[in-house]
């Protein structure tokens, strides 16, 4: 038994490879043209933008999560320092720069080539498409997904005529036969979202070149002090890549004065005690080889000099102070940006004065801009208006900045720092209004504070090539959905006959009007009723 199902298997399979007709066909294999057409279908394929801008979406979490050092590094290096261990892996992988990552940028260029990819093929057809004629009328009309039909008095070729004029007067791109005229609308329904798709690439791609040729500096600015726009007067820069810091365009800003106006018209007790109503800066502007300006800067309200925008982001105050040696002299006079921390504008500030000696004074601590004292909390502020201001600091002797590092303005490194006490051993705590001058401990010297007090302006100035062309991207987009979303494109055919009880003495003619959509239209029906109607409107008087 085994014997004969071993001998007749190999007879069967030579049979089988004789037999015609039953050859396999090997698989072709892809070569690398195969493969490179293979991914590029792929990649120009809809669902793969709509994946790829998901994608997009989904990267750009992790930049409304995290704080970027673009923005403020000042707090990034403090999430570093708060999570020793997993700030290093987020910082590895780019969670603090997100917009500059080279995984981020591997997401938004094949979003722009798959999108590209999509619209160039589109644009050919959609071009051939507006030079083609509509498509000869269907012989039975009743096929068709709407069809109405109606007798009127007259003759075909009246009818005919009619239908003609009611067809170009809906501005319908027609095509004619004996007894028959096929119409065609709502092209531009295509041309809408060709026209979005278009904006979208020119939305992604001037966000691009506005980040890479584009660049923000931050900088703070008392009130009668002035500022030259150059790469080493920004407190912070963020120059894009293709950016040449040393060629910023030479102009110079003056802080004439700044207006903050708080709501005190209010019982204490309300909510709305101590909001701000109002924030305006009075400056002078001055480019090269040009007159000096003056120009009042608002909250949203920017100001352009020489392709820059201008904006007021923040404000505060800048106790002008001044440190003296226990010999009199000078050795620290400036005004003072503190960081409002509140509503009240509890401000908190570092006064540096490196030119003491032996060793170097830090001051840290609190401006009051209206002193009261709390029971429990001490000295708080309790409306943001200079009604009773005071600065309470506190002292350290040291080395202001230990190997070199820089620090913010508005903080002090105490690491190599010793705070000095009283003879009572207690902590130096120095309060200090408008116009008085303490003396410091251990015959250190002395610290005044003015009588006024001048504000500061927080400006930022920002030049973004792309930010015009995304924006008419965008408007041209929206018009472009609208009509994407509005129009429907349909077809609609009219055919005349003489109707079966037309005579020579009283004419009739069968009016039939059918309709088909590209895409579901729920309106189709009333269309082609409407057309059946005006047409017989028109032939009535000359029936």
């Amino acid at each position: 038994m085994t014997d004969q199902k071993t001998s007749v298997a190999p007879a069967d399979e030579a049979e089988r490879k004789q037999r015609p007709g039953r050859e396999r066909t090997p698989a072709p294999r892809l070569g690398v043209i195969g493969m490179a057409r293979w991914f590029w279908r792929q990649l120009t394929a809809m669902r793969t933008a709509l994946f790829l801008l998901l994608l997009l979406a989904i990267a750009a979490l992790p930049g409304s999560i995290w704080p970027q050092r673009g923005i403020d590094a000042a707090r990034v290096a403090d999430y570093l320092q708060r999570n020793p261990e997993l700030g290093p892996w987020l910082d590895r992988f780019g969670f603090f720069d997100v917009y500059s990552t080279p995984w981020f940028a591997a997401i938004y260029l094949l979003l722009v080539i798959s999108l590209l990819g999509c619209v160039i093929p589109r644009m050919r057809q959609q071009w051939r498409a507006s030079r083609a004629v509509p498509p000869v009328a269907p012989r039975r009309l009743k096929r068709l997904p709407s069809y109405v039909e109606e007798e009127v008095d007259g003759t075909p070729e009246d009818v005919f005529e009619r239908a003609r004029e009611v067809m170009r007067g809906k501005r319908f791109r027609t095509r004619e036969g004996d007894t028959w005229i096929s119409g065609e609308v709502g092209l531009l329904r295509e041309l809408g979202n060709l026209i979005f798709h278009v904006s979208l690439v020119v939305i992604i791609v001037s966000m691009a070149l506005g980040n890479l040729t584009g660049w923000r500096g931050d900088v703070i600015v008392p009130e009668g002090t002035s500022f030259a726009s150059t790469a080493s007067r920004y407190d912070t820069l963020d120059p894009g890549p293709w950016v040449d810091v040393d060629g910023f365009s030479p102009w110079t800003l003056q802080l004439n004065d700044l207006s903050v106006n708080f709501e005190d018209r209010v019982d204490p007790s309300s909510t709305q005690y101590g909001q701000p109503r109002d924030f305006r800066a009075d400056i002078t502007t001055q480019g090269e080889d040009a007159p000096a300006e003056r120009q009042e800067l608002a909250v949203n309200h920017p100001v352009r000099q020489d392709n820059t925008s201008i904006y007021l982001l923040g404000n505060g105050y800048a106790p002008r102070v001044t440190v003296r040696d226990a010999a009199g002299k000078v050795i620290y006079q400036q005004a003072t940006p503190f960081l409002p921390q509140d509503n009240t504008y509890t401000s908190t500030g570092a006064i540096k004065v490196t030119g003491a000696s032996p060793q170097q004074l830090g001051f840290y601590g609190f401006f009051l801009p209206t002193l009261e004292f709390d029971e429990q909390r001490g000295p708080v502020s309790t409306f943001p208006g200079l009604k009773q201001p005071a600065l309470v600091l506190g002292l350290y002797s040291g080395n202001l900045f230990p190997q070199g590092k820089p620090q913010s303005v508005y903080t002090l490194d105490t690491q190599s720092m010793t705070q000095v006490k009283q003879e009572n051993g207690q902590p130096a705590r120095l309060l200090i209004r408008p116009g008085e001058t303490v003396q410091l401990p251990n015959g250190l010297g002395s610290i005044s504070l003015d009588r006024e007090v001048p504000r500061w302006a927080g400006l930022s100035v920002r030049s973004d090539p792309g930010k015009m062309p995304a924006l008419v991207g965008a408007i041209v987009g929206l018009f472009g959905l609208l009509m994407s979303l509005v129009l429907r494109r349909r077809r609609l055919f009219v055919r005349v006959a003489a109707a079966p009880d037309s005579t020579p003495d009283t004419p009739r003619t069968l009016v039939q009007v059918g309709g088909l959509a590209k895409h579901d239209d729920p309106r189709l029906d009333s269309a082609v009723r409407q057309l059946l109607r005006s047409i017989v409107q028109r032939v009535g008087p000359t029936a």
